[in-house]
């Protein structure tokens, strides 16, 4: 009875984290397990039929869901990138210097954060429409939305990243007559860029899985997540689970390289030593 509680003990707390994982990552097994079911001989999408591979070697067979990935896509990126620039640069000020309204900057930009979506959709909606934008919705107007409320989340990330950072690295690269750009490219960004890379992931993640924002403001855009929505009303094509699965195994693919990656620099210098 001892032996057993002493197992249960040590492997308890693992026990407990693989279940939840395991609970977390259900729908995304059923997805998985969607995209090779035929659904052409039933209105019953979500009942698993027959084993076919057709999904995978026709992803773009619906009408208009390749053009709304691309869509999709392309927002994201350009998003990602204007956002994180921005944003990186708007945490280094508030963690580095000190100005007059610092602490109403914090306050504005965890506003997004806290704001519901449609609330914020509306909003934008309203300051399109009254900038004379209201008959020219689409692409740009999108995009711009999404950087909007992006840049919050990547200040917040990046910011936590700079907060923890050891000072005494800097100054010890300045010691050893490094200059201000020296110093930053050589110690300051490579210890903050594991920040500003997950930062960026959700930002993406933020910006192509966005609905609510991007449907009172697209226009005639249409974005991958409308398209699933518009294609809900009539039966949601199983190359949807296609596009979910590969989305899930690139996320899933980023974040096993980047740990490998890390834990092979850790024993570089583990044998450096």
């Amino acid at each position: 009875m001892t032996r057993l509680g002493s197992w249960i003990g040590k492997h308890l707390m693992l026990t407990l984290g693989i279940l939840v994982l395991l609970y977390m990552y259900i729908p995304n097994f059923i997805v998985a397990l969607m995209s090779f079911n035929d659904s052409s001989e039933s209105r019953n999408l979500y009942q698993f039929q027959s084993f076919t591979w057709d999904n995978w070697l026709n992803p773009c067979e619906p009408q208009g869901m390749c053009e709304s990935l691309r869509v999709s896509i392309s927002i994201g990126l350009l998003s990602t990138l204007v956002a994180t620039i921005i944003g990186t640069l708007a945490a280094f000020a508030l963690v580095r210097h000190r100005f007059e309204g610092r602490s109403t900057m914090n306050l504005v930009l965890f506003l997004p954060m806290a704001t519901p979506e449609i609330v914020m959709g509306s909003s934008l909606l309203a300051l399109f429409v009254a900038a004379g934008f209201g008959g020219q919705l689409g692409f740009w107007t999108v995009l711009i939305a999404h950087i909007m409320f992006c840049i919050s989340f990547v200040v917040v990330t990046v910011r936590s990243r700079l907060a923890g950072l050891d000072s005494n690295l800097e100054k010890a690269a300045s010691d050893l007559y490094a200059n201000e750009w020296q110093t930053f490219w050589r110690i300051t960004f490579p210890l903050v860029f594991p920040g500003i890379l997950a930062a960026a992931l959700l930002s993406f993640s933020l910006s192509f899985d966005d609905f609510i924002i991007t449907n009172l403001n697209s226009g005639t855009t249409v974005t991958f997540p409308m398209f699933v929505w518009g294609a809900a009303q009539r039966g949601v094509p199983m190359q949807v689970n296609v596009i979910g699965t590969l989305m899930f195994l690139l996320a899933l693919g980023i974040v096993i390289g980047g740990e490998l990656l890390s834990r092979r620099r850790a024993h570089g210098k583990a044998s450096a030593l």
